[in-house]
Protein backbone atom coordinates (compact mmCIF):
# COMPACT_ATOMS: atom_id res chain seq x y z
CA UNK A 1 0.00 0.00 0.00
CA UNK A 2 1.88 3.42 -1.22
CA UNK A 3 1.90 6.28 1.25
CA UNK A 4 -1.19 8.23 -0.41
CA UNK A 5 -3.92 5.65 -0.06
CA UNK A 6 -2.81 4.91 3.63
CA UNK A 7 -3.03 8.56 3.96
CA UNK A 8 -6.44 9.06 2.28
CA UNK A 9 -7.78 5.47 4.46
CA UNK A 10 -6.60 7.22 7.78
CA UNK A 11 -8.61 10.55 7.09
CA UNK A 12 -11.77 8.26 6.20
CA UNK A 13 -11.46 6.37 9.58
CA UNK A 14 -10.97 9.53 11.49
CA UNK A 15 -14.18 10.39 10.31
CA UNK A 16 -16.45 7.20 10.82
CA UNK A 17 -14.92 7.59 14.21
CA UNK A 18 -15.81 10.87 14.32
CA UNK A 19 -19.38 10.54 12.84
CA UNK A 20 -20.07 7.50 15.72
CA UNK A 21 -18.96 9.78 18.10
CA UNK A 22 -21.58 12.49 17.06
CA UNK A 23 -23.86 10.10 16.57
CA UNK A 24 -23.17 9.00 20.55
CA UNK A 25 -23.23 12.58 21.61
CA UNK A 26 -27.18 13.39 19.75
CA UNK A 27 -27.90 10.26 21.11
CA UNK A 28 -28.03 11.42 24.48
CA UNK A 29 -29.65 14.28 23.79
CA UNK A 30 -32.78 13.30 21.86
CA UNK A 31 -33.56 10.18 23.52
CA UNK A 32 -32.35 10.93 27.30
CA UNK A 33 -31.86 15.14 28.21
CA UNK A 34 -34.36 16.65 25.79
CA UNK A 35 -37.44 14.72 26.48
CA UNK A 36 -37.36 14.80 30.09
CA UNK A 37 -36.67 18.89 29.81
CA UNK A 38 -33.13 18.74 31.37
CA UNK A 39 -30.91 21.09 30.60
CA UNK A 40 -27.13 20.97 30.22
CA UNK A 41 -24.10 22.65 29.29
CA UNK A 42 -22.36 23.47 26.00
CA UNK A 43 -24.01 25.11 22.70
CA UNK A 44 -26.41 22.31 22.96
CA UNK A 45 -27.57 23.40 26.19
CA UNK A 46 -28.24 27.01 25.13
CA UNK A 47 -29.95 25.83 21.92
CA UNK A 48 -32.28 23.21 25.07
CA UNK A 49 -32.85 26.79 26.55
CA UNK A 50 -34.16 28.63 23.65
CA UNK A 51 -36.03 25.44 22.76
CA UNK A 52 -37.91 25.42 26.26
CA UNK A 53 -38.31 29.14 26.34
CA UNK A 54 -39.77 30.04 22.47
CA UNK A 55 -40.04 26.54 20.48
CA UNK A 56 -37.31 27.40 18.50
CA UNK A 57 -35.74 24.36 16.88
CA UNK A 58 -33.28 23.11 18.56
CA UNK A 59 -30.89 21.98 15.44
CA UNK A 60 -31.10 25.60 13.72
CA UNK A 61 -30.33 27.89 17.12
CA UNK A 62 -26.96 25.01 17.60
CA UNK A 63 -25.63 25.77 13.98
CA UNK A 64 -26.24 29.57 14.53
CA UNK A 65 -24.10 30.14 17.70
CA UNK A 66 -21.60 27.13 16.69
CA UNK A 67 -21.00 29.42 13.12
CA UNK A 68 -19.62 32.33 15.31
CA UNK A 69 -17.32 30.15 17.55
CA UNK A 70 -16.43 28.73 14.75
CA UNK A 71 -15.29 31.32 13.24
CA UNK A 72 -13.01 32.00 16.17
CA UNK A 73 -11.56 28.52 16.60
CA UNK A 74 -10.65 28.82 13.28
CA UNK A 75 -8.12 31.25 13.20
CA UNK A 76 -6.65 30.07 16.16
CA UNK A 77 -7.12 26.29 16.18
CA UNK A 78 -6.28 25.86 12.22
CA UNK A 79 -8.11 24.96 9.40
CA UNK A 80 -6.93 21.16 9.53
CA UNK A 81 -9.45 21.98 13.36
CA UNK A 82 -11.87 23.70 11.09
CA UNK A 83 -12.52 21.34 8.42
CA UNK A 84 -13.01 18.89 11.09
CA UNK A 85 -15.53 20.98 13.64
CA UNK A 86 -17.35 22.50 10.16
CA UNK A 87 -17.81 18.58 9.61
CA UNK A 88 -18.90 17.92 13.40
CA UNK A 89 -21.50 21.53 13.44
CA UNK A 90 -22.94 19.94 10.06
CA UNK A 91 -23.21 16.08 11.55
CA UNK A 92 -24.75 17.44 14.60
CA UNK A 93 -27.38 19.95 12.91
CA UNK A 94 -28.52 16.83 11.03
CA UNK A 95 -28.43 14.52 13.32
CA UNK A 96 -30.48 17.07 16.28
CA UNK A 97 -33.18 17.51 12.98
CA UNK A 98 -33.89 13.73 11.76
CA UNK A 99 -32.91 11.54 14.40
CA UNK A 100 -35.77 12.70 16.80
CA UNK A 101 -37.87 11.21 13.76
CA UNK A 102 -36.46 7.66 13.69
CA UNK A 103 -36.46 6.67 17.33
CA UNK A 104 -40.04 5.35 18.33
CA UNK A 105 -41.53 7.21 21.06
CA UNK A 106 -42.68 4.45 22.80
CA UNK A 107 -38.50 3.09 23.25
CA UNK A 108 -38.45 6.96 24.45
CA UNK A 109 -41.30 6.50 27.38
CA UNK A 110 -39.70 3.28 28.31
CA UNK A 111 -35.78 3.90 28.66
CA UNK A 112 -35.82 7.54 29.45
CA UNK A 113 -39.26 9.44 30.78
CA UNK A 114 -40.27 6.21 32.46
CA UNK A 115 -36.60 6.20 34.41
CA UNK A 116 -37.11 9.24 35.26
CA UNK A 117 -34.82 12.55 35.49
CA UNK A 118 -31.95 11.54 37.51
CA UNK A 119 -31.09 7.98 35.15
CA UNK A 120 -31.61 10.33 32.31
CA UNK A 121 -29.19 12.31 33.48
CA UNK A 122 -26.65 10.21 34.58
CA UNK A 123 -26.94 7.85 31.04
CA UNK A 124 -28.04 10.88 29.11
CA UNK A 125 -24.51 12.69 30.27
CA UNK A 126 -22.14 9.68 29.65
CA UNK A 127 -22.94 9.35 26.30
CA UNK A 128 -22.68 13.01 25.64
CA UNK A 129 -19.14 12.71 26.94
CA UNK A 130 -18.23 9.02 25.30
CA UNK A 131 -19.33 11.41 21.99
CA UNK A 132 -17.44 14.18 22.74
CA UNK A 133 -13.86 12.28 24.14
CA UNK A 134 -14.22 10.45 20.73
CA UNK A 135 -14.04 13.18 18.25
CA UNK A 136 -11.65 14.92 20.27
CA UNK A 137 -9.38 11.95 19.90
CA UNK A 138 -9.52 12.29 16.40
CA UNK A 139 -8.41 16.01 16.60
CA UNK A 140 -12.29 17.57 16.16
CA UNK A 141 -14.92 18.79 17.89
CA UNK A 142 -18.77 18.69 18.51
CA UNK A 143 -18.35 22.46 18.72
CA UNK A 144 -19.44 25.09 21.17
CA UNK A 145 -17.81 25.13 24.13
CA UNK A 146 -15.59 22.31 22.95
CA UNK A 147 -13.73 24.53 20.69
CA UNK A 148 -13.02 27.19 23.85
CA UNK A 149 -11.53 24.16 25.95
CA UNK A 150 -9.37 23.05 22.87
CA UNK A 151 -8.34 26.34 22.67
CA UNK A 152 -7.23 26.21 26.17
CA UNK A 153 -5.90 23.21 26.23
CA UNK A 154 -3.50 23.73 23.20
CA UNK A 155 -2.09 26.72 25.47
CA UNK A 156 -2.09 25.60 29.08
CA UNK A 157 -1.69 21.79 30.35
CA UNK A 158 -5.76 22.03 31.67
CA UNK A 159 -7.89 19.30 30.56
CA UNK A 160 -10.77 19.81 28.56
CA UNK A 161 -13.24 18.18 30.41
CA UNK A 162 -12.66 20.95 33.71
CA UNK A 163 -12.84 23.80 31.31
CA UNK A 164 -16.05 22.45 29.61
CA UNK A 165 -17.45 21.71 33.40
CA UNK A 166 -16.60 25.46 34.26
CA UNK A 167 -17.89 27.16 31.42
CA UNK A 168 -21.19 24.76 31.45
CA UNK A 169 -22.36 25.76 35.28
CA UNK A 170 -22.90 28.94 34.50
CA UNK A 171 -25.04 27.79 30.89
CA UNK A 172 -27.43 25.44 33.35
CA UNK A 173 -27.54 28.23 35.96
CA UNK A 174 -29.14 30.48 33.66
CA UNK A 175 -32.01 28.26 32.67
CA UNK A 176 -33.53 29.28 35.95
CA UNK A 177 -34.41 32.02 33.72
CA UNK A 178 -36.70 29.96 31.69
CA UNK A 179 -40.68 31.42 31.63
CA UNK A 180 -42.35 28.55 32.92
CA UNK A 181 -45.46 28.05 34.92
CA UNK A 182 -43.46 25.35 37.03
CA UNK A 183 -42.38 26.05 40.68
CA UNK A 184 -39.22 27.10 41.72
CA UNK A 185 -38.65 24.06 43.72
CA UNK A 186 -38.87 21.93 39.79
CA UNK A 187 -36.37 24.67 38.36
CA UNK A 188 -34.00 23.78 41.20
CA UNK A 189 -34.16 20.61 40.97
CA UNK A 190 -33.60 20.96 36.98
CA UNK A 191 -30.29 22.88 37.76
CA UNK A 192 -29.31 20.22 40.39
CA UNK A 193 -30.02 17.46 37.69
CA UNK A 194 -28.29 19.73 34.68
CA UNK A 195 -24.84 19.96 37.74
CA UNK A 196 -24.92 16.34 37.74
CA UNK A 197 -25.39 15.60 33.79
CA UNK A 198 -22.15 17.90 33.24
CA UNK A 199 -20.15 16.46 36.01
CA UNK A 200 -20.90 13.18 34.37
CA UNK A 201 -19.73 14.46 31.19
CA UNK A 202 -16.85 16.14 32.17
CA UNK A 203 -15.90 12.83 33.93
CA UNK A 204 -16.51 10.24 30.78
CA UNK A 205 -13.93 12.82 28.76
CA UNK A 206 -11.91 12.64 30.83
CA UNK A 207 -11.46 9.32 31.75
CA UNK A 208 -11.72 8.30 27.77
CA UNK A 209 -9.16 11.04 26.84
CA UNK A 210 -6.59 9.52 29.56
CA UNK A 211 -7.36 6.03 28.46
CA UNK A 212 -6.10 7.15 24.76
CA UNK A 213 -3.57 9.09 25.66
CA UNK A 214 -2.06 7.14 29.22
CA UNK A 215 1.53 5.56 28.02
CA UNK A 216 3.69 3.44 29.45
CA UNK A 217 7.42 2.43 30.24
CA UNK A 218 8.64 -1.15 29.71
CA UNK A 219 11.94 -2.62 30.48
CA UNK A 220 13.08 -5.43 28.27
CA UNK A 221 15.63 -8.21 29.50
CA UNK A 222 16.31 -10.59 26.62
CA UNK A 223 19.44 -12.26 25.46
CA UNK A 224 17.98 -11.73 22.09
CA UNK A 225 17.37 -7.54 22.55
CA UNK A 226 18.81 -6.85 19.04
CA UNK A 227 16.08 -8.70 17.40
CA UNK A 228 13.23 -7.30 19.20
CA UNK A 229 14.63 -4.10 19.42
CA UNK A 230 14.22 -4.12 15.01
CA UNK A 231 11.23 -5.42 15.79
CA UNK A 232 9.43 -3.04 17.94
CA UNK A 233 10.81 -0.21 15.71
CA UNK A 234 9.35 -1.88 12.84
CA UNK A 235 6.12 -0.51 14.58
CA UNK A 236 6.45 2.37 14.86
CA UNK A 237 7.89 3.20 18.18
CA UNK A 238 11.81 4.25 19.48
CA UNK A 239 13.75 2.35 21.80
CA UNK A 240 16.82 2.47 23.96
CA UNK A 241 19.85 0.35 24.90
CA UNK A 242 20.80 0.46 28.32
CA UNK A 243 24.01 -0.69 29.30
CA UNK A 244 23.55 -3.19 32.20
CA UNK A 245 25.08 -5.84 34.64
CA UNK A 246 23.32 -8.40 36.67
CA UNK A 247 24.63 -7.81 40.52
CA UNK A 248 24.62 -11.84 41.12
CA UNK A 249 26.14 -13.26 37.81
CA UNK A 250 28.12 -10.37 37.47
CA UNK A 251 27.40 -10.40 33.51
CA UNK A 252 27.22 -7.43 31.22
CA UNK A 253 23.83 -7.48 29.45
CA UNK A 254 21.55 -5.17 27.57
CA UNK A 255 18.09 -3.72 28.66
CA UNK A 256 15.45 -2.42 25.91
CA UNK A 257 13.30 0.66 27.32
CA UNK A 258 10.25 1.37 25.61
CA UNK A 259 7.44 4.13 25.88
CA UNK A 260 4.45 3.30 23.83
CA UNK A 261 0.82 4.36 23.99
CA UNK A 262 -1.09 2.04 26.33
CA UNK A 263 -2.97 1.16 23.25
CA UNK A 264 0.04 -0.02 21.48
CA UNK A 265 1.68 -2.24 24.00
CA UNK A 266 -0.11 -5.50 23.28
CA UNK A 267 2.53 -5.01 19.58
CA UNK A 268 5.39 -4.80 22.01
CA UNK A 269 3.96 -8.09 24.49
CA UNK A 270 3.28 -9.79 21.20
CA UNK A 271 7.40 -9.19 19.74
CA UNK A 272 8.56 -10.19 22.83
CA UNK A 273 6.43 -13.51 23.38
CA UNK A 274 7.65 -14.20 19.79
CA UNK A 275 10.97 -13.81 19.69
CA UNK A 276 11.90 -14.80 23.60
CA UNK A 277 9.47 -16.22 25.89
CA UNK A 278 11.84 -16.35 28.13
CA UNK A 279 12.54 -12.65 28.48
CA UNK A 280 11.90 -10.48 31.52
CA UNK A 281 10.06 -7.72 31.43
CA UNK A 282 8.86 -4.75 33.65
CA UNK A 283 6.37 -2.23 32.70
CA UNK A 284 5.03 0.67 34.56
CA UNK A 285 2.42 4.14 33.96
CA UNK A 286 4.18 7.17 33.23
CA UNK A 287 2.61 10.34 34.45
CA UNK A 288 3.19 12.61 31.00
CA UNK A 289 5.67 11.59 27.92
CA UNK A 290 6.37 14.43 25.73
CA UNK A 291 7.83 14.67 22.39
CA UNK A 292 7.77 13.19 18.57
CA UNK A 293 5.01 10.94 18.50
CA UNK A 294 3.48 11.49 22.01
CA UNK A 295 2.37 15.40 23.47
CA UNK A 296 3.19 18.45 22.77
CA UNK A 297 4.91 20.63 25.58
CA UNK A 298 2.49 23.29 26.23
CA UNK A 299 3.29 26.79 27.96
Amino acid sequence: MDKKTKTILNVIKEYIIITLGLLLYTLGWVVFLIPNGLVGGGVTGISAIIYYATGFPLSYSYLIINGILLAIGLKILGKGFGVKTIYAIIVVTIFLDIIPGLVPQELINDIAIGNGKLLSAIIGGALAGVGIATTFTQGGSSGGTDIIALIVNKYRNVSPGRIILLLDVIIIASSIMIPTTESLGHRLAIIIYGYLLITVTSYTVDLVLSGARQSIQIFIFSKKYEEIADRIMAIGRGVTVINAQGWFTKHEGKVLMVIVRRTESHHVYKVVREIDREAFLSVGNVMGVYGKGFDEMKK
